[in-house]
């Protein structure tokens, strides 16, 4: 569907300030202006080689950090940022993912850990496209490239470069093997993307050595061979029992154990240096707990760390796990804890902290489909009774809210609102029925979820019913859109960042990975299934609209491109439905703190005059 745009929408209105008070207004900036970063990633064979993600300088870009002269050096200097990177096993040289402006699409660039130099192609004669997936081994590095016409991946060794492998459907490069004799692809021949099988290849001559797929709707995931030269141990997720799982597949001797650990909710891990026992991240109803789970006798151990969200977590040389950890509460730190159980602070972000936030509380709400899970946040302070209320929905769809700092979640609590985190079905950690529950109905199965939240909200008392906005970004913008159309009288305001508006458009235009995902999700393409699509789809439902609404969208956006966001705002104004619009060059959303600042503020004061606080 599409329509003639409009040059001209209502523009966002940028507030001068939120607050009138002189310290509430500085408090809520210093939360998205402290310095923040991600926890280290280090040299297969160098660990004093380091790298992380840090917006210190007030864009996300890399750092390198060398552990033994103590130097933190930024690596990346791009105006709007750059997050993926990682280092060649010898520790020598730094691999960054190059796109233009945020669209995604370009090419693996690399310069030396050593020091400053003009970044050069890794591998020339490798085709731009979307990253999928990235291999680097002393002889042999594997690069995976998609782009509108399907999936390739490359193997470059001794100066040559070889395709060996190519699909239209979706397909990455998953591990390679310590001894670099094996590698794991991610394929989806079968036609599911969202459920894709693992196959191994020889490295030499790239022929099958096994193949493996659990069937219809059982996705397996390649994590990473064992880092022990000469062990052809891979270590896989699976959800052969309606959740992902841990199995060890020893391809060499063609046998598989599966690892059942008695933890709630799901699983993901890494290996310790040894190959001796595994490092396992926990997650269960929002929050992370770590784990050691030793192979050889299947005991499991506690690594005792506070409730809240471990954000990435590895095991050094010696044993000392290092992790990122936050709660809604405490803003991020770096830690690790020795063998011996000491944890103390790795790493402290420059500057000053970010200023603290409110706890979440749990909510669990019976729904159509099952209990849901909620997070509740109440303003500090304020009074008893009913509250301006933010419904904030997720992107994904496979992800979830957690018990973690989040700036933004705080801001809307300094302003008076409660905030509700709806963990609906298609969220993640709570076993692949919740999360594949949208299937062939996304989008308003969810919502199903939302409103029987809202209906919680309203009835205990927390949430005031004439005073409810709905917000999200990307998928969470998806459904806000949607739930403007097809719960009109629910919402005072709906916010939708990067949002897909016209769900046939955007299949159009988007990165043939989402085209994959979506034809999985929704059971074909716009063409095989129309009615489905437009059952699903904002800009079918854009006649009901009621409140006002604000689109915040990217120029580069390759998941929700702007054309399908032109379409829908087209249709708001030939309504003359009251709304606004903010766009800004970048792609799916900003790495640049200074317009992350911008953009929250433009929402919350949009929220604030949709209920009445301002």
């Amino acid at each position: 569907m599409t329509t003639q745009p409009v040059t001209q929408y209502p523009p966002a209105l940028v507030p001068q300030h939120l607050f009138d008070d002189a310290t509430a207004e500085a408090r809520w900036r210093a939360r998205f202006h402290a310095a923040r970063m991600s926890a280290p990633e280090w040299a297969l064979d160098a660990p004093d080689a380091n790298l992380y993600v840090s917006n210190a300088s007030g864009v996300w870009e890399v750092y390198a950090w060398d552990r033994i002269t103590a130097e933190h050096r930024k690596v990346t200097d791009r105006p709007n940022g750059t997050m993926h990177a990682t280092l060649s096993p010898d520790g020598t040289w730094i691999w960054w993912f190059n796109d233009t402006d945020g669209d995604e699409f370009g090419s693996w660039v690399r310069q030396p850990f050593a020091g400053p130099a003009e970044p050069a192609p890794a591998v020339a004669d490798i085709p731009d496209g979307y990253p999928a997936g990235l291999e680097i081994g002393h002889e042999l590095i594997a690069i995976g490239v998609s782009t509108d016409e399907g999936s390739a991946l490359y193997a470059h060794s001794g100066g040559a470069t070889t395709r060996f492998y190519s699909t239209d459907d979706d397909a990455s490069i998953s591990a390679l093997s310590r001894n670099e004799k094996l590698l794991a692809i991610s394929h989806s021949e079968h036609g599911d993307s969202r459920h894709p099988a693992v196959r191994v290849l020889a490295t030499k001559g790239f022929g099958t050595v096994a193949d493996k797929w659990d069937g219809a709707g059982k996705g397996l995931a390649a994590l990473e061979f064992s880092p022990v030269h000469g062990d052809s141990r891979l270590l896989v997720l699976h959800e052969r029992r309606g959740r992902e799982e841990l199995l060890i597949w020893d391809v060499d001797a063609d046998t598989e154990t599966e690892l059942a650990l008695d933890l709630p909710g799901e699983v993901v891990a890494t290996w310790y240096p040894d190959a001796s026992a595994l490092l396992v991240v926990h997650f269960h109803q929002g929050r992370s707990s770590l784990h050691r789970y030793e192979l050889a006798t299947g005991a499991l151990s506690a690594l005792d760390t506070p409730p809240g969200r471990i954000g990435g977590a590895g095991v050094r040389p010696d044993g000392t796990v290092e992790y990122s950890w936050s709660s809604a509460a405490t803003p991020p730190l770096i830690r690790a804890r020795t063998p011996a159980g000491k944890d103390s602070v790795l790493l402290q972000p420059p500057g000053e902290p970010a200023p603290g936030s409110a706890p979440v509380t749990d909510a669990f709400v019976e729904g159509a489909g099952g209990q849901i899970h909620a997070l509740v946040s109440r303003p500090e302070g304020a009074p008893d009774g009913p509250l301006p209320t933010l419904f904030s929905l997720h992107g994904g769809p496979h992800a979830a809210d957690e018990d973690r700092f989040s700036a933004y979640r705080a801001v809307w609590l300094d302003a008076g609102f409660a905030v509700v985190e709806v963990n609906y079905r298609g969220s993640t950690g709570y076993g692949s029925t919740w999360r594949d529950a949208i299937e062939g109905r996304p989008g308003l199965t969810e919502l199903e979820d939302v409103a029987a939240v809202h209906d919680w909200a309203v009835s205990s008392g927390l949430a005031d019913p004439g005073r409810c906005v709905v917000n999200g970004a990307s998928w969470g913008g998806y459904l806000s859109l949607l739930a403007l159309g097809t719960q009109p009288d629910r919402w005072a305001g709906g916010i939708a960042g990067v949002p897909v508006a016209d769900y046939v458009a955007a299949f159009e235009d988007e990165m043939e990975q989402l085209r994959s995902f979506d034809r999985a999700l929704f059971g074909g393409t716009p063409a095989d299934i129309p009615a489905v699509y437009d059952e699903c789809s904002p800009i079918t439902y854009v006649e009901a609209v009621k409140a006002p609404v604000l689109v915040l969208a990217g120029d580069n956006d390759p998941r929700c491109p702007i054309r399908q966001i032109e379409n829908y705002l087209n249709r708001l104004a030939a309504r003359k439905v009251p709304f606004e619009f903010y766009r800004y060059d970048a792609g799916h959303g900003s790495l640049v703190i200074a317009e992350t600042v911008k953009q929250v503020a433009i929402e919350v004061y949009f929220a604030q005059r949709a209920v009445n606080l301002r």
